[in-house]
């Protein structure tokens, strides 16, 4: 027998002012669910979450949850107010024993739970809320951009988790590979209707396209029948006025109808100017390391750039990415080694943490005070790319409206930071794109755009990004750090990388014919091995891993001592029994390679 739906919406209608969010909504939502909510940014698609949430209570309509069923909400901005540390919230709603399951999803989303709200950064305390969602484990998760300031390998353990979960869940995120890996059901939000489609994100694109030429010929269709009824009300109504009341009505209506039509947001008029051509050689590092304090960043990296090409920067969070492209930009100096820049650079940067736009400041200002785009004695235009153009007539080629131009920076959204920081760049002349991290709370139409451009431009492009989508569309060449102070270049972008670092690693040895009739073979000795710095670093931090496996398995012990917890909780006693099996085998497999290394060592 079918198990009755988790949540029903029937007849769901909001408006804020204006036209609606959405008109007439419904939506099922079954156990196992796995829907990707999609949309321009501005689109209502965290509304409508917060709606499904019981967040935002609707104009009209019902919301109905299976009694019994649990449906957590992971918000953008989470409220961590009346909270000493990360750690106190994301524990504040579990049962004594079940830490553990922070402590999981911590390591997984490398959440330092130890840290004081108010010195947490935005990224941080959204990986808290993130954390502390799994952790509850809810029978229904709606997960609001959970991979938003993710690193690749946090977002690489995410999609594993959600993966294997039995939990349905509703997630909005513009990662491509993430949505292509996890869903089977999409939810579309445009202009105020919720179109819904039984396929995972894999076909949003070519359904989309389908319902947008459909719509073009329904428009052309009633366009022509308004210009043919139009001419007959001009030409024939004097004389057939009594008989022809209703064929005027019903032209009426439809002008009425075409009015009230709303045309789709365009795609941001964005545009790339290449200023004159740089020399052919661009950057050239030789020999160069950089450290802070025992902290390798980087050690005797060579790399020449050339001219047009896209190098991209592949690692996680803390690696050194920024770290070394500063340095190959000449903004840090290394330690060691030397860097030489190419002649006539003009160089462009979109910077990660968006420093170049002040909080404070209206979007206006932040055009006009720009030294090197403000027109000499016009408050109100600015120069793009050599020729004057009016500050609001430039904000609404990024999809900024005339009322937001004269509002404050702080009150964007990250994706409307984004784009003000991408007119800022484009509106100059540049050949080298210094792009740290563009990619961030961009929809994936915007991110569309941008790809093109990066593909069009005709100067040099260096990129860090943790899209994996993106990078493979973009990137000719990928530097990979892993933060154990090498930087290792591959060709072509992150599904590239893998494949040739999976060619890299050493092959599984073939069992001789002793072994296959029962004698054992000889195990390779470790001291026929290097002692690299990579394994140094290794066998320096597995001490820490080891105790850490065994202050999880000894918390799993404590929690399934429980007597009761079978009978009663059947389900977490499954989830605890996985994980402590895991444990052991993550510690065995950690101790036998710390033995290992600690022989190797004792034999260089």
């Amino acid at each position: 027998m079918a198990k009755p739906p988790f949540l029903t919406l029937s007849d769901i209608s909001l408006t804020f002012g204006g036209n609606p969010v959405f008109e007439g909504m419904g939506l099922t939502v079954h156990p196992f669910a796995r829907i990707c909510l999609v949309g321009r940014n501005g689109s209502g698609k965290s509304t409508l979450l917060k709606v499904i949430a019981g967040e935002i209570e609707p104009d009209s309509g019902t919301r109905f949850v299976q009694p019994g069923v649990s449906v957590g909400y992971m918000e953008q901005h989470p409220d961590l107010s009346g909270f000493a540390t990360l750690g106190d919230f994301t524990q504040s709603n579990l049962l004594p024993g079940q830490e553990y399951l922070v402590d999981m999803a911590a390591e997984g989303l490398k959440l330092n739970l130890d840290q004081a709200p108010s010195a947490a950064s935005g990224g941080e305390r959204r990986r808290a809320a993130l954390a502390k969602i799994l952790a509850e484990a809810p029978d229904l998760m709606l997960l609001d951009e959970p991979t938003n300031h993710l690193d690749i390998e946090a977002i690489g353990w995410l999609e594993t988790h959600l993966a294997q979960t039995r939990d349905a869940f509703i997630l909005i995120s513009h990662d491509r590979a993430f949505l292509r890996n996890l869903t089977r059901q999409t939810m579309w939000v445009d202009r105020g209707v919720v179109r819904q489609n039984p396929v995972g994100f894999e076909g949003f694109e070519e359904w989309r396209d389908k319902v947008f030429e459909d719509e073009d010929m329904q428009r052309h269709k009633l366009d022509r029948l308004l210009k043919a009824e139009g001419r007959w009300a001009v030409e024939g109504i004097s004389a057939r006025r009594k008989r022809n009341q209703g064929r005027v009505r019903r032209l009426q209506e439809m002008r009425q109808e075409r009015s009230e039509q709303i045309m789709r947001a365009g795609a941001a008029k964005m545009a790339f100017e290449s200023g004159p051509k740089s020399g052919k050689r661009v950057i050239e590092a030789t020999g160069i390391s950089k450290r802070f304090g025992d902290k390798v960043i980087v050690q005797d990296f060579d790399m020449r750039v050339l001219r047009g090409e896209r190098i991209a920067f592949i690692g996680p969070n803390g690696a050194g990415k920024t770290t070394l492209l500063n340095m190959l930009i000449g903004k840090t100096q290394p330690d060691s080694g030397s860097v030489k820049l190419g002649t006539n650079l003009m160089p462009a940067i979109f910077d990660q943490n968006r420093s170049d736009l002040d909080p404070k400041a209206s979007l206006w200002d932040s055009l006009t005070e720009d030294k090197e785009l403000g027109v000499s004695g016009r408050n109100d235009q600015i120069m793009v790319r050599g020729q004057p153009k009016h500050v609001v007539g430039y904000l609404k080629e990024f999809l900024f409206s005339e009322n937001q131009a004269r509002g404050p920076v702080s009150a964007l959204s990250g994706g409307e930071k984004a784009r003000l920081l991408l007119a800022k760049i484009m509106a100059k002349e540049s050949n080298l794109l210094v792009m740290d991290e563009p990619t961030n709370d961009l929809d994936i139409e915007t991110l569309d755009l941008l790809q093109e451009l990066l593909d069009d431009y005709q100067g040099t492009v260096l990129l860090v990004s943790h899209d994996r989508d993106f990078l493979d569309r973009v990137a000719q060449r990928s530097i990979v750090m892993n933060g154990d102070g090498r930087a290792v270049i591959y060709a072509g972008g992150y599904t590239d990388y893998l494949a040739q670092a999976k060619l890299e690693q050493p092959q599984e040895v073939v069992p001789s014919k002793a072994a296959k009739n029962g004698k054992p073979s000889e195990k390779p000795k470790a001291s026929s091995q290097k002692m690299t710095f990579k394994l140094e670093h290794r066998l320096k931090e597995l001490p820490d891993v080891i105790a850490r496996l065994e202050a999880e398995i000894a918390k799993l012990e404590e929690f399934m001592a429980d007597p009761e917890l079978f009978t009663k909780h059947p389900e977490k006693f499954a989830k605890a029994s996985e994980a402590l099996t895991e444990r052991h085998m993550k510690l065995s497999d950690a101790e036998e390679e710390w033995l290992e290394l600690e022989e190797l060592a004792g034999g260089s």
